[in-house]
């Protein structure tokens, strides 16, 4: 009886072993590429792409939902391609792309639009001297995100993920017998708030896109996509 139970608890504990193997198995392998930039956003610089790869390569690890290629793997392969966005798709650049072990998909994107301080205002009030003032500032962001299949080169995904900010601040001041002062308060930068809320965006949509795929959140990102398009469509004027 004993070694019956015992056989069973070994089979049980094996099943549980391979299925747990077989859902890492099935997880897809990607690589995150750096981000380019085509706004006038002032807070870019050098390194400024590597950063954003770096930031979504873990929030797409915290998801326990892909498995990530190692940076210097990628950026391997980006000297040796001079990576840009016509590249991806040339066939000649298949063998190369192929070079990124273990990757299925790679991850492209590209800050297309930044605005800070879109909407901004301030206000207060004035008494014997003193003065206590508030104001708000905003930040939008646009990236356009791209997957591209490996072994075809194939543009499998596309996508514009948007994000928006906001942060306040609150100021005192004031003068009395000869003695002045000004205090201020600021929360984070609205442009730092909504890059990182752009990245966490691109990784739920991922998440959704390539490993969830559930009806309810391809439908929410369907009716998104919709919104923005609409939007953009609203605010330019197109020939007929």
């Amino acid at each position: 009886m004993k070694k019956v139970l015992g056989l069973s608890l070994c089979i049980i504990a094996l099943c549980a072993v391979s299925s747990i193997a077989f859902a890492a198995s099935d997880m897809p392998r990607i690589a995150v590429m750096r981000f380019t930039n085509n706004s006038h956003a002032s807070w870019w610089r050098s390194g400024t792409g590597s950063e954003l790869a770096d930031m979504l390569t873990n929030e797409l690890a915290s998801t326990k939902k892909f498995k990530l290629v190692e940076r210097r793997e990628i950026d391997n392969v980006v000297n040796e391609l001079h990576f840009g966005e016509s590249g991806l798709v040339d066939p000649s650049t298949k063998s190369k792309l192929r070079k990124i072990k273990g990757a299925q998909y790679l991850v492209t994107a590209t800050v297309s639009s930044f605005e800070e301080n879109a909407a901004k205002q301030g206000g207060g009030i004035n008494f014997m001297g003193f003065g206590v003032g508030g104001g708000s500032a905003k930040a939008y962001i646009a990236v356009d995100l791209k997957v591209v299949d490996v072994e075809t080169s194939e543009v499998i995904e596309t996508r514009t993920i948007e994000a928006n900010s906001e942060s306040k601040s609150l100021s005192v001041s004031g003068h009395f017998m000869g003695l002045g002062g000004r205090t201020s308060k600021e929360e984070k930068t609205p442009a730092g708030k909504a890059i990182r809320a752009c990245v966490i965006n691109i990784a739920d949509y991922l998440t959704c896109s390539m490993v969830d795929k559930t009806p309810e959140c391809l439908e929410k990102y369907a009716a998104k996509e919709e919104k923005r398009r609409n939007k953009t469509k609203g605010s330019i004027s197109l020939d007929e």
